[in-house]
Parts: structure tokens; sequence; C-alpha cells
């Protein structure tokens, strides 16, 4: 039998902690917030390659865990390394490769995992003493395959594995301060947030649009998708902060149809669900700008969407208030659970879109979102 190894996986300080002299933290043993993927969510992994060199790079979602393994060659079948992800893959692979490696796949062992798969020719020899898959930042992980030559290998890969993050706000020049707009106080932290009780409640957040769906796009190019997953993976790690599960039905630039989204929350036993979505209209009227809240019928989700439209209206004076709603869309009017769907403000408006664009605004956004959930959540 093969012997296989499970190979070490950890973070890599910034570079600043590096200079300090911080050791590197052992991912396995730090919470990962959105570990939690559904079974059927997208694929964690976003990009990949390998150069000439031997040097393997991922993009991935941000925070979530890896595993990888090594596995030396037996018979007429050359070693392998493998690594595990969060989510399944959409489209199961194979990619040849060139030099010492055989073939690259991406796969799916089971609903829940992506498998990216090394394969090499019999008689590559690998220490896998030497292999450590190290987290270079949130999204980002490299490993250095010792035991090859310098270009024994063809580059291979998909995606780009240097795209900016996800999360990370994209501010356009020609967005100034919105009128009346003046971001104060320190970030928002889970300290500041109602408390319900640990382990009791179950929220899925639903970041709109994605992928090759970017939703509306605004002043300065700002795009829907940008600001609401950003939004959603930061009110999710708060409100796991405060003990509440929860379930995203995408963590990064994936497009994922309406229906699945529906079928992840009616399948989870949630207690609420929550789409996350930005306004716009024509770019020739930006003087449309307002926050409002979406429920399909009265009762708990009114009281949903009440509480969410309260705290977003809290931290965004000068927009008008457009109110707590009826609205007959999709994923709230499918939904089993209280359901609410949220337009924090017009990507097209001169007051909301600057303040859309600005990271300060939206880790705002994010605690407001939190805070109404956990609100209702501590109602009901």
């Amino acid at each position: 039998m093969a012997r296989r190894a499970a190979i070490g996986a950890r973070r890599r300080p910034a570079a600043s902690a590096l200079a300090a002299g911080l050791a590197a933290a052992v991912l396995g043993g730090a919470l990962s917030t959105l570990a939690a993927l559904p079974a059927w969510a997208a694929s964690a992994l976003s990009a990949w390659r390998i150069n000439s060199d031997g040097v393997l790079e991922l993009r991935t979602s941000p925070g979530v865990p890896l595993q990888a393994y090594f596995e030396e060659g037996t018979g007429g079948r050359g070693p392998r390394l493998w690594i595990d992800l969060p989510g399944a893959p959409i489209r199961p692979r194979t990619v040849s490769g060139g030099g010492a490696l055989r073939e690259v796949r991406i796969g799916k062992p089971d609903p829940s995992t992506t498998r990216l798969v090394l394969e090499f020719l019999p008689g590559t020899r690998l220490d896998p003493r030497q292999l450590r898959l190290v987290g270079t930042a949130r999204d980002r992980w490299r490993m250095e395959i010792s035991g090859l030559r310098s270009g024994s290998l063809l580059a291979v890969g998909e995606g780009d594995v240097d795209a900016a993050p996800t999360w990370t706000a994209r501010r356009s020049p020609r967005l100034g301060a919105a009128p009346g707009f003046v971001p104060s106080g320190p970030p928002p932290s889970a300290e500041d947030l109602p408390q319900v009780p640990r382990g009791r409640f179950r929220v899925v957040i639903d970041p709109g649009h994605g992928g090759p769906d970017p939703g509306a796009v605004g002043i300065g190019g700002l795009r829907e998708t940008d600001v609401v997953l950003d939004v959603s993976l930061q009110a999710a790690r708060l409100l796991q902060a405060r003990g509440v599960q929860v379930l995203l039905t995408r963590t990064t630039e994936v497009d994922v149809d309406l229906p699945p989204r529906v079928t992840l929350a009616n399948s989870s036993g949630a207690d609420v669900f929550v789409s996350v979505h930005a306004n716009a209209l024509s770019m020739e009227r930006p003087d449309v700008n307002g926050i409002e809240t979406f429920y399909f019928a009265g009762g708990r989700s009114q009281s949903l969407a009440e509480a969410i439209q309260q705290q977003l209206m809290a931290i965004s004076p000068g927009t008008p208030d457009r109110g707590a709603r009826p609205g007959r869309f999709f994923v709230i009017r499918r939904t089993v659970m209280p359901s609410a769907l949220a337009e924090m403000g017009f990507v097209t408006g001169e007051v909301d879109a600057p303040r859309l664009a600005d990271p300060a605004y939206r880790r705002r956004l994010a605690q407001a979102l939190a805070a109404g959930i956990l609100n209702y959540l501590g109602a009901s």
C-alpha cells in the first residue's frame, strides 16, 4: 500500500509581523468563521497555478480551511499531492501537465468538497517532510514542491491567482464624500452587538448576484456584487462571533442561480434568511437614493425586515428611509422561514454610492445588518 501523509498547513504573518518576529499561526488551531459551507456550495477554490520551478499557488475564498496530503508512488503510478477545500466544483475536470507533472485533476470526493490533485510521473522523487502549504494572505496559499529540478515542469493553471481580494472595497477616484456623511468611530466589533443564546440560531445570508452577473453597476463603475459580498462576509463573521451558525449561498465571485439559493435555505433548518443587495436606477438620476428592506408576507418576515431597516437607517443619516415594504422577489417568496431582502442604497445615487464604495461604511453596514438580525432573533 502506498504511504500517505498529511501535509502541514499554516498561515504566514504579514511582512510587518514577520519583521517583528511573530510566529506563524497553525491553521488547524484557528476557527474558520466561514467553514460551514452548504454541501452544494460553489468551490472555495477560485484559481490555481504551478510554475516551472514547482511552486504551487492557490487563490481561495477568504478564511477557509485547507487540508493537504501526500501519497508515495507505487507500481506504475507516480507520487500524488492533493488539497481538499470546502464546496464542490461545478465541473470536475483534468488538466494535462508537462515535464515531471503528469496531470492536475479537480474533482469532488464528496458533495461538500473540492479536491485538487497533482499527479507526477512514475519515478519522480518528492520529500514530504519539506512540503508545507503556507497561507500568505486570507485568500492566498503557496507550496514549494521540494525535490524537483528547476525548470522540470511546464507552467499550468486556471483562473487569475493575482486577482484583487473579493472583500477589498473598490473605490473610484470619481467618488467623493457624500453630503452630510463623515466616517467616524472605530471599526465595528461583535462586542457592540445584541446577545442571543449561543448555538441556538441558524441564519442563511444570501449575497446577491456574483461571478459573471455583477448586478447593478453605478457611479464610477461601483459594482453591486463587490458591495454585497463584502458586507455579507463581514456580517457572517459578526453573527458567528455571537454564537449564531451562518450559512452563505456564496463566499466568492461565483454565479449561483436563484433556485439553489432557496433550496439551501429551505433544507438547512435556518431560522432566518436574509438576501443582501444594492439598488440602482438610471445614471441620469443620481438624485434617487435610499435604503429599503423587503418582505413577502406580513408577520415574522415583516418584523425581520423592520428590524434590519431600522438598524441600516441608524448608520445612514441623510439618505431617504424607503421603509420595510412588501415585495415579490423569488428568494423571499419561496423560502419557508422568515425572510427579508435588504437594498442597502443606490450605486447610482449621489449620496449612497460614495458610502457604498467606502470600506469603513461597509463595516458599519455589516454591523447594522448583524444587529438587525440579532434584534429579531432576540425578540423571537
